[in-house]
């Protein structure tokens, strides 16, 4: 199987106009899984209860015996164990993260890939070692221009067998606003397996497929990394043969707690005629989130809601909440968010063909009726 692949023609697949979820898209869902939405309640998201994405397999890991190797265009390179790695000054981050694929199922046509709505997101509290430390531990070499991560995880992609490996720019890696960070513990205990235990990468603002896991080797090089999840995948593109652009920071997203209750299939939501208390969060990797807007009639109008001030780190998802008399019949109620780049959600769909950074304003379903006598 190739290792270094040439081009780009293997560009994410689309499904027909009527094509249903495959079974193997269903074994994906069923091992990756989303934030049920009314878990947005919690401000810091319970570990079994953020969202996972794993391309392959959880490796199996062992960390009396695991080590991070520093080394490449570095003039001393470092082989840390844990017990090393947690001898450094620790830092704590909140942070949002939200995988790129988030919200490809609702396109049209619908690439084929992991068929994520709009739950692929979670916000944690993730303590470890700023990745600059080990950096000027290590020293950088003048010619090093990026950072490349490699994780335990291996398999195979589009005929192409790797480890999960992503680099980034070497003044990201080693800015001070966002602080990446190569983590250990997850909410103040130690990463689970499905994130990353003993060792992952936390980089606020960029979407999940930056935050490699199981991380086990930082490589500096003089020149940019071609890897297939750097050169083929996580690009925007509109056609299989364009190189695309990189996907790299999370463009700006409200979510809506549902009201009410459900129903068991459909989902759609249920509640009472009167005051209703809508409510969620905003994200944006270009913080703060400025401004959230509700609408309840499918995006016809919008008005204002009422906005908490971000995070003092920045990085985490800000709540936010508006009132709403509900009246008998079915509803649409949205929301949408604007950072501080004036970047704010569209009502049409961002389409590229690998369903990225699309960040659709969420629609939920809601009927306002009378309880029964």
């Amino acid at each position: 199987m190739d290792a270094h692949p040439t081009d780009v023609s293997a560009a994410a697949r689309l499904a027909g106009p009527d094509e249903a979820i495959s079974q193997e898209e269903l074994a994906l869902a069923a091992r990756n899984h989303g934030l049920p939405l009314e878990a947005l309640r919690y401000e810091i998201t319970p570990p079994g209860l953020h969202y996972v994405l794993t391309h392959y397999d959880i490796p199996a890991a062992d960390a009396g015996t695991w080590r991070l190797e520093v080394r490449g265009r570095v003039r001393r390179a470092l082989t840390l164990d844990m017990a090393a790695l947690r001898s450094f000054p620790a830092v704590t981050r909140r942070v949002t993260i939200e995988c790129a694929g988030n919200g490809r199922a609702l396109l049209s046509p619908r690439p084929v890939s992991q068929p994520w709505l709009v739950e692929a997101v979670g916000t944690a509290e993730w303590t470890g070692v700023p990745l600059r430390t080990l950096l000027d531990e290590a020293g950088a070499e003048p010619d090093a221009v990026e950072a490349v991560f490699t994780g335990a995880d291996h398999g195979v992609e589009r005929g192409v067998e790797q480890d999960y490996q992503r680099s980034l720019p070497l003044a990201v890696a080693t800015g001070a606003d966002p602080q990446v960070l190569v983590a250990y513990a997850m909410n103040g205990d130690p990463l689970p397996p499905q994130h990353g235990f003993p060792l992952r990468l936390v980089v606020p603002g960029w979407y999940g497929m930056a935050q490699v896991k199981w991380l086990r080797e930082i490589s500096l090089t003089d020149e940019p990394f071609t890897g297939f999840q750097q050169a083929v995948a996580y690009r925007l593109r509109q056609d299989a043969e364009e190189a695309g652009t990189p996907v790299t920071r999370i463009e700006p997203r409200a979510l809506l707690i549902p009201p009410g209750f459900p129903d068991f299939m459909s989902r759609t939501r249920v509640v009472r005629p009167g005051p209703v208390r809508l409510e969620g969060r905003a994200w944006s990797g270009r913080p703060p989130v400025t401004r959230v807007e509700v609408s309840t009639d499918g995006g016809g109008s919008w008005t204002e809601a009422d906005l908490a001030p971000p995070d003092s780190q920045r990085w985490a998802w800000q709540h936010w909440h508006s009132a709403w008399t509900a009246t008998p019949g079915p509803h649409v109620l949205s929301a949408r968010a604007t950072d501080a780049g004036g970047h704010t959600q569209p009502l049409g769909q961002p389409w590229n063909r690998g369903g990225f950074a699309n960040n659709l304003i969420q629609r939920v379903g809601v009927l306002c009726c009378e309880a029964d006598a």
